[in-house]
């Protein structure tokens, strides 16, 4: 039976529904950086904590004790190097005649001297005297020579000691300079040491990062795990263990009966997770067919399986590129949405809900206020056309229309019909061209 209704002005709203997750402005889990023992918790589960406020103190000798041997490498690596005293010059002692050997010298010529002048012949008398003479002189020249040979000597000797300081001295400056570079990396290592052992003892001291709410020990998994959780919990126990052995082991973190006074505690354990709850958000996925038509600002609305009968309004932040495999098989893209505040339907305040609830979140991707509109009954889909049957005339009339916001029940159409004529809005696809209607 065909069904013909007319041509409209009328609001229209395309929504787009999709599955969502409550989620936190911000989430810190402060780990331990050196393994000992929780020395004292200040906070339990619950508690709102400031930014910079101390949770948890850990202790742990081994990291003081790094600590007292960095500093202890640094106090030595800042010690001065010296490559050595090293002996430069050579001083040769001076040239020393016994004054017995002059005295005898002159006791001989003196000696010699009375001899000749014994002699009666005056010539061979003359000839003696002028040989003790040249003798002496000799003996003179002699004495003035060896001097000088070890003056030249000690002259020579300290030209090469010398020459060969200037060449220790060169090498002695060059290992100077080596030893000081190998000391200035040295104490640069040992610096970084230090930091990073100063680093590590004031972690112990475990503070909020911002304001927030407390929890003892590692978040919990959130909504995937739980879901997860659900699902295995339906299944046969013997197939619940085969799958569960299959996900793999749950992500680590102590649990809150695990975080106390005295509890051992290893390097990298999470000692509290600080949530900043100020701002909520909501994390959806929405499907690769209608995620284009998504846009920062989009309006939405929020229903949360936690609060039946309440509405929440929530506005489009971003909009994620990297897509993932939907649990049926499909791809989605990752939408974050600004999470506001909730009214029941008798306008009443709806509770704030908590991070890791979840949610299906309605975007309006599309709407006009003043549309030219059809029930979304009257659209056939012909191919790549999309048609509408009018009524003209009595006959029915093949119209393409071009369609834009798409609601529920009213889709507008930009282009085909105009508001006043009449079209099949039921039995649509049994219409055929020039088919007489009612």
């Amino acid at each position: 039976m065909v069904q013909i209704a007319q041509v409209t002005r009328a609001p229209v709203s395309e929504v787009v529904e999709a599955p969502a997750t409550v989620g936190a402005r911000a989430t810190a889990a402060l780990t331990t950086p050196a393994s000992g023992t929780i020395a004292k918790l200040y906070v339990e589960d619950g508690d709102s904590v400031e930014k910079g406020e101390i949770l948890a103190r850990i202790r742990s000798p081994q990291a003081q004790d790094q600590l007292d041997e960095a500093r202890k490498a640094d106090k030595q690596a800042s010690k001065p190097v010296s490559a050595g005293g090293v002996r430069t010059s050579v001083s040769l002692p001076p040239l020393r005649i016994p004054a017995s050997y002059d005295a005898q010298a002159a006791r001989y010529f003196a000696r010699a001297r009375k001899a000749a002048g014994q002699v009666g012949d005056r010539a061979i008398k003359a000839q003696l005297m002028a040989a003790i003479d040249a003798a002496q002189a000799q003996q003179k020249a002699q004495r003035r020579a060896l001097g000088e040979v070890a003056a030249g000597l000690s002259r020579s000797v300290n030209q090469v000691v010398s020459q060969v300081s200037g060449q220790v001295g060169t090498s002695l400056s060059g290992l100077t300079a080596s030893m000081s570079s190998l000391q200035a990396a040295s104490r640069s290592q040992t610096r970084v040491a230090v930091k990073a052992a100063k680093r590590t003892v004031d972690g112990l001291v475990i503070r909020a990062p911002f304001d927030g709410v407390v929890t003892l020990g590692g978040a919990s998994s959130g909504a995937g795990a739980a879901g997860l959780g659900g699902l295995l919990g339906q299944l046969p126990a013997d197939l619940a263990g085969q799958a569960g052995a299959a996900a793999g082991p749950t992500p680590s973190g102590r649990s809150a009966g695990a975080v106390a006074t005295g509890v051992p505690v290893s390097a990298g354990d999470t000692i509290v997770t600080v949530t900043d709850v100020s701002e909520l958000t909501l994390s959806a996925d929405v499907d690769e067919t209608d995620v284009l038509l998504v846009q920062d600002g989009t309006p939405a609305e929020a229903e949360l399986d936690a609060v039946t009968g309440a509405t929440y309004t929530a506005t489009v932040t971003g909009v994620g590129v990297t897509p993932k495999e939907g649990a049926t098989g499909g791809v989605s893209y990752p939408v974050r949405l600004r999470l506001g505040a909730g009214v029941y339907d008798d306008q009443s305040s709806a509770p704030d809900p908590k991070p890791g609830m979840s949610a299906v979140v309605r975007l309006t991707v599309r709407q006009a206020a003043d549309a030219t509109a059809v029930p979304a009954s009257a659209i056939v889909t012909s191919g790549r056309e999309t048609i509408v049957w009018a009524v003209r005339d009595g006959k029915a009339e093949r119209r393409v229309v071009k369609l834009g916001a798409q609601g529920e029940s009213t889709v507008q159409i930009l282009s085909g019909v105009s508001p006043g004529e009449r079209v099949v809005v039921k039995g649509a696809d049994t219409v055929r061209q020039a088919q007489t209607l009612p």
